[in-house]
This record gives C-alpha cells, structure tokens and sequence, in this order.
C-alpha cells in the first residue's frame, strides 16, 4: 500500500453486494489503494426477511447505513479528511424501495420497520414474475411503444417495474405510504448528499437498463402504459423522474450530517450512482467491443460500443443497452446469468447439511466457536472439492447440468425455469456433479458471447473479475476451454468499487473523463487463461448438449398437466 503524502488526493468506492458493503480509499491520480474494509450485513446474514421458498429476497436499510459507517469511517482514518476529494457509490441491481416524500426509505419510517414490502427488494428476488409476464405481454399488445425494445426485448422479474407492481399489489399500506421508489444506488446518494427529491440525479446505468427510461419516448414509459399494467402505479411517473445522469456527474456534495458521520468534510464531492457490474466495468479497463464478465453471486457481463457503429441496431434477449451507461459517450450493454457463485453455494449447502446437522454439539466449545468449526470444516471440505473437480477428466463423466437453480438471466430472461442435472449413475461422484455445475456456468456463459456476436457486435476479448475470477483457477480455465479464448483477470479484488472511485475521481475534477481515469488509475491484470486446446473440441460437443437439454427443460415446464414432452431433444443429449 502507498504511503500518503501531503500533496495527495483521494477517492472512496463503495461497492454494496449482495452479502456485504466494501469501501476503498485509493490514489485519486494513480489509482493505488491506501485502505479497505469489508461489513457484512448482520440482518441479511440470519436471513430475515427472506423466504427462499417463494424467492423473496428483501434487504432492511439500516443494514446498508450501518455498513456505510462502519466501512467508510475505516478507510477514511487512513489520510486527513480534506484530501478526500470525492466518493461514489454501487449496488446491485435492480434494487429498489419505497421511499417517502423526503426519499426516506419507508422501512425506517414508524410501523414499516419489520415489513418486508417496505425494504429494499434485492436483484435476485423473484416474486414479480407473473408482473413481468404482464410486462411482457401487454407491452406488445397495447397499441402503443414497445417499452421493452432497449431492454432486450424481454423485461425480467428482477426489475424495477415488475418489482414495485407485485408490491403495491400485495400491501396496500405499503402503496398508499409509497410517494415514489428509488434504485437501492440512488436511494443512498440522496442519503448522502441530503438533496431533494424532486431535484435529485438519478442513475442512467439504473433507469436505462432496468426501468425502461430512454430519450426517443421522453425518458420512462407513458402513463397510459403503467396503469394499464397496474391502475395502483397511476400517478408515479412524475413523482419519479424524467432526466437522468451518467455517474461521472456531481449529484452533490457530502451533507453537514453524513460528513460528521463518516469523519469527511462536506467538501467531498458525491458523484451519480451506478450498478455493480458497471462499475467494476471500468475497473477493468473495459473498451469498445470487450466484454466484462463481473462474476460473483450472479455474473454481469458488460460490453461497450461506439454509438455510430452500433446504429439502430437491438440485441434481443439481454438486459438492455444504453448510452453511456458504462462509459459515457459510448453504448453500454449488459447480460449475464442469475447464478454463478449462488449455483456453488447451492451445491455447497446440499452436501455439507449433513456436517452442519450432525456434528455434535460440545459443552466445551461456545456457540459461536462450534459455529467457526463447522465453518472451517465446510471451506476444508469445498478446497478438496474444488481440487477433485478439477482432476475429472471430462471425458469420462457424462453428467450435464442447466445453471438455472435461480432462472435465466440472458439469453432471453425467463425467472421461472429450474436448475437440472442428467446423465446421473450410481457410479457419479460428488467431484463430477461439481465439474459438471461449474462447466454449466461456462456453457451459459458461451451462449451469451454467441448471442452477442449473432447480433453484429463482435466480442473481441473477454475479462474476467471479482470474487470467483480471482479465486477459482478452475473455474476460469474451464471458461477459457468453454469459450475457446483466453480470458485475462484483473488484478483489484475489490474492483467495483475502484470503478465506483474512478467515477468519483471524474466528478471531482481530478480526470476529465472515465477512459482518462482508467488509464491513470487501472491496476491492470493478475493472469491470462488460454484455452487447453485438447479439450476444446469435446467441450463443444457437450455445450451443443447442454444447448438441447436447456431447450428440453425449457419446453417440458410449458406443458399442459397430460402432455408429455417429445423427446427428440433427450435422445440428441
């Protein structure tokens, strides 16, 4: 880590995942990390407010306050207050929750504070889907634009409309106590900066690609629209917002009240807010025609375009395109899977259930020290996992995996489909089902790269970041063999939230623009995968197997209770 200096200038990324919030103070000129921290969110980690079952994920507000605090108050000791220039923002996304006329999150407010209808509802939640179906079909039956065209065509349970929809429907307190909704990335800019409303900046990266905002039918869809979707929804267009800004804008300046609580000075600058993956995007040096893959809990593939190259051009089945959602002046597309490190985890809890229901109970140990060991043993039994997976030669295991345990993402959004797994023998092992996950993920992930190029928008390197690009070796180079490309990694471990830093370094003045920024501030790359050409050609046999089982499962959960599925697909697998 460097050593500040009196001249010094820095930044502060702060990156909300799914799990936890991290900040990090780096070099506003060079980009070089001076401190980070990590808080995981206390109330998320029990679980409450989640219901598994009916995919129901929601988030309280105060676990990201308090990891707001508990974080940025530790990276910014490290050097004197006023050196710190600028700040911003990620999250996941779509996100969003009800807020009142203040933006006060309705959860903070008296009487909604353990309703979950009133927290924020995290991406992965799934509980829209029949809103979306509506979405979907009345968007191209009503008469009027197609709102769903920049969005891949195909809008997505895990977005903002369908979100809010299936809430309003569901608690009537909640809709009547709702004056408008915020993405979880704008909702804490406000917080910061202490705006209003009425007047706040709201994330390009966030309304173009999840809530239908774009320029050519003057920013979100018609009123018309929306209440013919929900008649509750009437009246929410213009108490949300018309204009919105790219996130290496000023939304404003830290508020006397959050420079105290986070040891600043209300001289910090507070740049737009953005997603996740966009931001860790352009950590990783992203430019025209690469594609991004951000792989954590669930992959963002993000790609950018020269606008006059792409024309008019629409990608069917992604998670929209937009200018200058990435880097401004370019067009920022977005894809990925709704499971990658969740789809591990899954695996993880099913096997090791038996380690955590059975490992006695010791009157010697204390609950939190049992609670290590069974945890410390978990991660020894994944490590071996992971080393035995690797040693299976995919040519002699014949078990197929669809990575659907939390619906399809993209190509071609469907929430509803289910994870599944064939060829299983009384011979198949617990390495081979877990080769044959990970190989899942590759083969979804290949699909994507095809769609892409399908469409005219060559992919002409791919980066891999985040928690599992840097942790599994397995992983990648099953990619790299997959896809038939090398794959470079980036080098930060926190890289949204560098890409959340260089937005901020941007806002407050330090570079003129994002791609300066990336150059000045980029950390480069840890290694490069390149494909083991001796596994290529039979990993492309079994993705065109993969390809026929997906298309199997996907047909047969649309039967009719009595119809049975053909099986041309089963006998081609």
């Amino acid at each position: 880590m460097q050593t500040p200096t009196s001249t010094d200038a820095y930044v502060i990324g702060i990156d909300y995942g799914s799990d936890s919030v991290r900040a990090v103070l780096v070099n506003a000129h060079t980009g070089v990390e001076i401190a980070q921290a990590v808080h995981l969110y206390a109330r998320w980690k029990e679980q409450r407010y989640c219901n598994a079952t009916k995919n129901q994920f929601r988030q309280h507000p105060l676990d990201h306050i308090e990891g707001l605090e508990a974080t940025v108050r530790r990276v910014a000791q490290k050097v004197p207050a006023e050196q710190i220039v600028g700040l911003a923002v990620d999250t996941t996304g779509s996100t969003p929750g009800p807020v009142d006329e203040h933006g006060v999150a309705l959860a903070l407010k008296p009487g909604f504070e353990e309703n979950p209808n009133a927290m924020f509802v995290l991406w992965k939640d799934h509980t829209a889907l029949p809103e979306a179906a509506e979405i979907n079909q009345k968007a191209r039956t009503w008469g009027g634009e197609d709102f769903t065209q920049f969005e891949g065509g195909i809008y997505s349970s895990e977005w903002f409309w369908a979100k809010i929809a299936h809430v309003v429907r569901e608690d009537e307190a909640v809709a009547q106590a709702a004056y408008s909704w915020m993405e979880h990335c704008d909702w804490l800019t406000l917080l910061l900066t202490g705006g209003e409303l009425k007047t706040f900046k709201r994330s390009r990266c966030a309304a173009g690609h999840k809530a239908m905002w774009h320029e050519s039918w003057g920013g979100l869809p018609s009123e018309e629209f929306l209440t013919l979707l929900e008649p509750k929804l009437g009246g929410l267009r213009e108490r949300l917002f018309e204009e919105t800004y790219t996130a290496d804008e000023v939304a404003g300046n830290l508020s006397e009240e959050w420079a105290q609580r986070l040891g600043l000075t209300t001289n910090t600058v507070v740049a737009v807010g953005s997603f996740d993956a966009h931001a860790g995007a352009v950590a990783g040096e992203i430019e025209a025609y690469s594609m991004v893959k951000v792989m954590g809990t669930s992959t963002c593939d993000i790609v950018v375009a020269p606008m006059d190259e792409v024309g008019g051009k629409l990608v069917p089945g992604i998670c929209g395109q937009v200018d200058g959602s990435v880097i401004p002046g370019m067009l920022g597309l977005e894809a990925g899977q709704s499971a990658v490190g969740d789809l591990l985890a899954w695996f993880r809890g099913v096997i090791e259930w038996p380690l955590r229901a059975l490992l006695p109970q010791s009157s010697v140990l204390t609950p939190e020290q049992q609670a290590a060991l069974r945890e410390e043993l978990s991660d020894k039994m994944m490590a071996e996992l992971n080393v035995a997976a690797a040693a299976v030669n995919p040519e002699e295991s014949q078990v197929l995996a669809l990575d659907w345990v939390n619906g399809r993402r993209t190509p071609d959004a469907n929430q509803a489909l289910k994870g599944a797994i064939m060829n299983l023998t009384m011979g198949t092992s617990a390495p081979q089902i877990f080769r044959a996950l990970v190989e899942s993920i590759c083969y979804g992930s290949k699909q994507i790269v095809e769609r892409f190029e399908q469409e005219g928008i060559p992919i002409k390197q791919v980066i891999g970041l985040g928690g599992v690009a840097k942790k599994s070796g397995f992983m990648m180079q099953t990619l790299a063999d997959v896809l038939n490309r090398p794959i470079k990694v980036a080098e930060s471990d926190q890289a949204p939230a560098l890409g959340s830093a260089m937005y901020a370094a941007v806002a407050a003045g330090i570079h003129p623009d994002v791609v300066t920024a990336q150059k000045a501030m980029g950390n480069g790359f840890a290694e490069t995968y390149t494909p083991n050409l001796a596994r290529v050609a039979d990993y492309q046999r079994r993705y065109e197997q993969y390809q026929a089982f997906g298309q199997y499962v996907e047909h047969a959960t649309q039967l009719q209770p009595g119809e049975v599925a053909e099986t041309e697909l089963v006998d081609q697998a």
